[in-house]
């Protein structure tokens, strides 16, 4: 699903839909006089007159599909969670304590969808582009419902929790430095900062480059100005990179477990690839695969450091040995 946000947006289609029904814009155009019907109201927004002026039908559609697709998958998902939640919660087979676990994620992917529409209306006011606020909110946001889903679902797994320690508390510190990045990714790519600026590790042949702070407040750099907002992008990453190399350090000269361990490996490599991937996109100036790859590596490396603190959090498998067996339909924490 976010991947294919990140095609839509790179193919500049999220505008193409003017209106959102939650229920009846399930059904596409399935008429001639319809798809003129549609085209008729992109045509009276600022996206086709300002870019695309002289845009064909078929053009359109190539557009609405996209924008199309996107929408009915966030509806489908919902489907998929909600009808065999239903269903194992009327035949007794969920726990207490994961029905408030599963009731927010439902309740978040509806306020993804509401938000997805709050995002495309700033697109429709005078600027042909959404708010960059809104986009990086929408983004985060998805990436918020994928980690509380998979955390619930490791829970499941390995409900046991361990006491927290030195090396947990900094694991969690990465984690948030991952996401922060990763929303600041949602600002490059509002502000289309990518598209700028395409050199390692200089920008404009220097270190820190002129222009960071020229706006009032300063604070309005952070989120409005290109070049501090894909500067800062630049420095969160490198940041990043650094945190999960102490983090694979310390974790290297302490006694884990194996499976601890392996994944504290493989949150290293995660984090190796997706930092060559954003140079990889950034110096070929934002192809379309790259930038797909580059998104997928976010939502990796956002994986492999949930898993490693949900990891670090837990006993080693062994020690469950003689404890009770939970029901299935218990939770972790």
């Amino acid at each position: 699903m976010v991947l294919l946000g990140g095609v839509t947006r790179l193919k500049h289609a999220g505008l193409s839909i003017v209106e959102w029904q939650p229920l009846t814009g399930i059904v596409p155009p399935l008429s001639a006089p319809a798809w003129e019907d549609a085209f008729a109201q992109y045509q009276r927004y600022p996206e086709y007159q300002k870019l695309n002026r002289g845009m064909t039908l078929a053009e359109f559609k190539s557009i609405f599909w996209l924008e199309y697709l996107h929408r009915l998958w966030g509806r489908l998902i919902g489907i998929a969670f909600l009808v065999p939640c239903l269903y194992f919660a009327l035949r007794e087979r969920i726990g207490r304590a994961l029905i408030p676990k599963l009731a927010i994620l439902f309740a978040l992917g509806g306020l993804q969808g509401a938000l997805g529409w709050y995002m495309v209306k700033s697109g429709l006011v005078d600027r042909p582009d959404v708010s960059q606020y809104r986009l990086s909110a929408h983004l985060g946001l998805a990436a918020f419902i994928y980690g509380y889903m998979l955390w619930v679902a490791l829970g499941l797994l390995r409900p046991r929790i361990a006491a927290e320690g030195t090396l947990p508390r900094y694991c969690f510190a990465v984690l948030c430095l991952v996401f922060a990045t990763l929303v600041s990714g949602g600002f490059v790519a509002g502000l289309d900062a990518g598209f700028a600026y395409n050199t390692f590790p200089l920008m404009q042949g220097q270190w820190i480059p002129e222009g960071l702070w020229l706006m009032q407040p300063f604070y309005r750099n952070l989120f409005e100005n290109l070049i501090t907002v894909q500067f800062m992008h630049r420095v969160l990453a490198l940041a990043s990179l650094l945190a999960v190399g102490l983090l694979w350090l310390a974790a290297r000269r302490s006694a884990l477990p194996a499976r601890t361990r392996r994944a504290c490996h493989w949150l290293l490599g995660a984090a190796a690839l997706q930092f060559t991937l954003g140079i990889s996109t950034l110096v070929f100036v934002v192809p379309l695969p790259l930038a797909l790859a580059h998104q997928t590596g976010a939502l990796l490396l956002l994986t492999m450091a949930i898993w490693a603190l949900r990891e670090l959090r837990s006993p080693p498998l062994r020690s469950r040995s003689a404890s009770p067996t939970q029901s299935p339909g218990s939770s972790g924490s």
